[in-house]
């Protein structure tokens, strides 16, 4: 009787964590919905590690910044990256650079961290999605989210060539939000 009991607080334990982190991941607040030509991306914003690149992304999101900005470099097996309104890898927002907020996460298939300059100091607006593990990249740039569905639609974002994965007619972000938003708007 008393393995029995054991197992239930077990179980009951266990489905407890399982519906917390399930809530918690549903969080509108915390979830951005990149909109491509084949399906919606949805992103996981984590603002426990990333608060101010987290508060940077929903302000732009909400500017409607990044809607129809191009994937300017996508290097197939490694990364795909957006968020520069030039489309030429050079260009930012016009609010001021963020200091890093480096973490322990690792840059996974999935992960979604903000593009640099040099300087660590750097990010802005110009982020990238990893299409394949790049632990390399660990502790040197700031990881703010994770694709939680619609890892195929980053996967079908056309290639650039070359070694610098510049794109020629590349394919683009059409709508980002919040997912808070895009519930009030519906």
């Amino acid at each position: 009787m008393k393995k029995i009991l054991t197992l239930f607080t077990f179980f009951l334990l266990v489905m407890n964590s399982a519906s917390a982190q399930k809530n918690k991941a549903s969080d509108p607040e915390n979830i951005l919905y990149i909109d491509l030509k084949d399906g919606r991306v949805v992103i996981e914003m984590l603002p426990q590690i990333a608060p101010n690149h987290i508060g940077r992304i929903k302000t732009l999101a909400r500017q409607k910044f990044y809607d129809g900005i191009v994937f300017h470099r996508v290097i197939d097996g490694f990364m795909t990256q957006t968020g520069d309104p030039t489309g030429t890898g050079m260009g930012s927002s016009k609010l001021p650079d963020l200091k890093a907020e480096f973490s322990d996460e690792p840059h996974i298939r999935g992960a979604v961290s903000m593009a640099r300059a040099t300087d660590p100091n750097s990010a802005n607006s110009q982020f990238f999605i990893v299409t394949h593990d790049s632990r390399f990249l660990d502790g040197q740039y700031t990881i703010w989210g994770r694709v939680i569905k619609g890892m195929e639609f980053v996967d079908k974002i056309k290639k650039g060539s070359g070694r610098d994965g510049k794109v020629q007619n590349p394919d683009v972000m059409i709508r980002v939000r919040v997912a808070s938003d895009a519930e009030r708007a519906n």
